[in-house]
């Protein structure tokens, strides 16, 4: 196993890396996808409608198997032999950034039902402000894994 790890590098290096940018294109968007939900549309309407679904698809079809995808390739990467030193600070903090982001992942399919049953009671502002945590942990993880100041 660890020889087919290390002469797949390069392939599963590209492959999160292509996820990563998916997953977080989808983090940057659907928050701002809330703050126009809750700004601009009435509960019920057709707009209230086509939102759902923008949001239902965006969550679904491109941030769910990006998420995954981002798993997968970056534990293949981690049990590549030489590619992290776990006695470094480094991988703790990209894996706690990566943790925080799955976890802010979740947080937004949860508000994605909370629209879906009418009853979101977050505010435009507050989504505002946690369309900033995909940006904050985004620095950490590459921080940790470019520079490695730790």
């Amino acid at each position: 196993m660890t020889d087919f790890l290390i002469s797949a590098y390069p392939w599963t290096k590209s492959l999160h890396v292509i996820s990563v940018i998916a997953w977080m294109a989808g983090l940057f968007y659907l928050p701002r996808l809330f703050v126009y939900h809750v700004e601009q549309v009435t509960i019920g309407s057709g707009t209230d409608g086509m939102f759902q679904t923008m949001e239902r698809r965006l969550l679904r079809a491109i941030m769910n198997p990006a998420m995954v995808a981002t798993w997968i390739f970056g534990l293949m990467l981690v049990f590549t032999p030489g590619i992290v030193d776990w006695s470094q600070v480094w991988p703790w903090t990209k894996a706690a950034g990566v943790l925080l982001m799955t976890w802010f992942h979740h947080w937004l399919g949860y508000r994605r039902k909370d629209f879906l049953k009418g009853q979101n009671t977050i505010s435009g502002r507050r989504y505002r402000m946690m369309n900033e945590v995909p940006t904050l942990l985004l620095v950490i993880i590459v921080v940790s894994v470019v520079a490695r100041p730790f």
